[in-house]
């Protein structure tokens, strides 16, 4: 017992001595001691290499940071899949009360509806779902008044038709803090809040990333965006989309072998108006997709890419 209770106080000794010059040791160095009755005393050193994570600096200003545009990134071609890594198990509720979705991410009236709307009363304080740095903050054609937090995975989170912007670009936030209050400015048939999730220019469904039940459970720590999921017309405003998250590489490569693009081949009185009806999409994605003009003449049997 006596021979254990030396050996405790050298140990702690030798840790408090470590936290002391911690900075420039990058081992634990520990002396034991035991007695042999014939032999005498015996000391013998125990050095434990230590492993010191340090934080990643990311510069999430280094790419395309614009303060005076929405998207950046409008000139910018992705590959896909995307890859997204969360360090957060859960996200802050933008909004303080049971979070009732009236629209959801997908094809709606003819136009894509890239994100989810929640319901809100006028005045209702609006919350950054995650830590970021405020990238845009002022009013915007569509969205009226709008802010945009830059995440430290990249993601961005868009905070549309508020009635009062309490931010400004360049702000430092922490998940949870107050970026303004809810309302109805902009193109909006009433108070809601219009979120939208994209990384680098590419438009996500909000669902597939977040739970939106009152767990506010961020689905994945590491999760692949397919083309599915950044495209409205694979989904329907009004139903819930049905999510299996893909959480490895293999995984999105087998999900991007699976699918073949949807092609339509030209038939005699066919137009432009008539194919983007009949497939949920708009003239200007039909044509932007084909690399084609709106007055360009269709040819019967020319075929048309509808998905990618």
């Amino acid at each position: 017992m006596k021979y254990l209770l030396i050996s405790i106080v050298f140990l702690c000794s030798s840790l408090f001595a470590f936290t002391q010059n911690d900075s420039i040791s990058n081992a634990l160095k520990i002396e034991l001691q035991s007695y042999k009755i014939k032999r005498g005393l015996v000391i013998e050193t125990v050095e434990i290499p230590l492993v010191t994570k340090k934080a990643l600096a990311i510069d999430i200003k280094a790419d395309h940071w614009d303060t005076s545009v929405h998207n950046p990134y409008v000139d910018t071609v992705q590959q896909f899949p995307l890859e997204l890594n969360f360090t957060d198990s859960t996200y802050a509720s933008p909004v303080p009360h049971v979070k009732v979705v009236t629209s959801r991410y997908g094809w709606r009236r003819g136009r894509p509806h890239n994100g989810i709307d929640i319901d809100l009363v006028t005045g209702d304080s609006v919350v950054t779902i995650l830590d970021g740095i405020v990238r845009f903050a002022k009013y915007t054609n569509g969205f009226g008044n709008a802010v945009v937090v830059r995440h430290f995975n990249g993601l961005e989170s868009t905070y549309a038709h508020l009635s009062h912007i309490g931010v400004k670009a360049n702000d430092t936030l922490v998940k949870g803090q107050y970026i303004g209050k809810g309302g109805n400015t902009g193109n909006s048939r009433g108070s809601h809040l219009h979120l939208e999730l994209s990384y680098k220019g590419e438009q996500i469904h909000p669902e597939y990333l977040f739970d939106f039940s009152s767990k506010n459970a961020i689905r994945s720590e590491q999760v692949w965006v397919t083309q599915k999921w950044t495209h409205a017309r694979f989904h329907n405003s009004r139903r819930v989309s049905k999510v299996k998250v893909i959480k490895s590489a293999d995984e999105a490569a087998l999900e991007s072998l699976a699918r073949r693009p949807k092609m339509y081949i030209v038939k005699k009185g066919d137009t432009l108006y008539g194919i983007s009806r009949r497939n949920n999409m708009s003239i200007s994605r039909l044509c932007k997709t084909n690399a084609i003009k709106q007055s360009s003449p269709l040819k019967i049997g020319q075929k048309l890419v509808l998905e990618i």
